[in-house]
């Protein structure tokens, strides 16, 4: 008798999970309650230009090079919605002064621990005379 009992139960899991195995996959994720704005995000972008172009070194640079103001606010409204947004989004990575020398000092100090611990390594001495 129990036998039966565990065939039939067997034959319901093997059913159970065939259907389960050729049910298809679903992903679900949330969607996005805002609606594509492109003009706010044009704004929004034209912002944060703006505000860095107000900074004062960025502004004296683009003196030193020639424009005016009402050049660059010119430029920048015929720039298309993805030029606006790309330019937005590298601006925090350009470096407006250039490099400040400390990656190039910290750069020459591993090199010189570098060269101390190696000449330790192989027993070297250095005498200045």
């Amino acid at each position: 008798m129990r036998k039966p009992f565990f065939r039939q139960v067997a034959w319901c899991l093997v059913f159970a999970m065939f259907i389960v195995a050729i049910a298809p996959r679903v992903e679900a994720g949330i969607a996005p309650s805002e609606v594509f704005n492109p003009s706010l995000e044009r704004v929004q972008a034209l912002d944060k230009i703006q505000k860095t172009i107000e900074a004062k070194l960025v502004r004296e640079r683009l003196e030193k090079l020639g424009y005016t103001t009402a050049e660059v606010q010119a430029r920048l409204e015929r720039l298309s919605d993805q030029q606006l947004h790309e330019l937005a989004l590298n601006l925090d990575s350009l470096k407006v002064a250039g490099s400040d020398g400390l990656g190039i000092i910290v750069a020459l100090l591993v090199i010189a621990i570098l060269v101390v611990i190696l000449l330790q390594v192989t027993g070297h001495k250095v005498i200045v005379k």
